[in-house]
């Protein structure tokens, strides 16, 4: 099977790329703060603030890596208005979970899972993210017949030099079986 355009990349905010988990009262090396107010569009989190750390290098190492960005994130379109300007990414599309959003599963896959794998829509992926399962890794593997990478990532951590480097050989990786 030949694939006519760069592999999706699905993107997390809360972990990979704001490591929320790490010791609050130090933010990591290298990474800024931001304090973001949510408005009543997120009822989950609606009128909270937010202490999110973001490392600005974060978004020219994503955009080198040759993917179709997508924010796979309960942030979905605010993470366009707070999170891309500070990484110094362009407006990127966002999956609607739709129904989906933060519902428990009665089979345990991550409520992202199926919706990730029907946006998807046959094309390989990689979904970068803190919350993924062995369960989630079967769906995927079940439902999807193009090449995905489910990369997990510390949220104590956040997104690392070694995170981008599988990202990028699995890229190569899955259009070389592609072609």
């Amino acid at each position: 099977m030949t694939y006519v355009s760069r592999p999706l990349l699905y993107l997390d905010v809360d972990g990979p790329l704001n490591p929320y988990a790490a010791q609050p009262e130090r933010r990591p090396p290298g990474y800024t703060t931001l304090r973001v107010t949510l408005g009543p569009d997120r009822s989950a989190l609606s009128g909270r603030t937010l202490r999110v750390w973001l490392a600005p290098w974060h978004g020219p190492a994503l955009l080198d890596l040759g993917y179709e960005l997508y924010w796979a994130t309960t942030w979905m379109a605010d993470a366009n208005r707070w999170i891309a300007p500070v990484l110094g990414l362009p407006e990127l599309p966002y999956v609607d979970f739709g129904d989906a959003l933060l519902s428990e599963r009665p089979d345990g896959v991550h409520w992202k899972t199926a919706a990730l794998v029907d946006h998807a829509a046959g094309r390989p992926f990689a979904w970068v993210d803190d919350e993924q399962s062995a369960l989630d890794g079967e769906y995927v593997a079940g439902h999807h017949p193009a090449p995905a990478l489910l990369h997990h990532v510390s949220p104590r951590l956040g997104l690392r030099p070694a995170d981008f480097e599988t990202l990028a050989e699995w890229s190569t990786d899955a259009r070389d079986a592609a072609t």
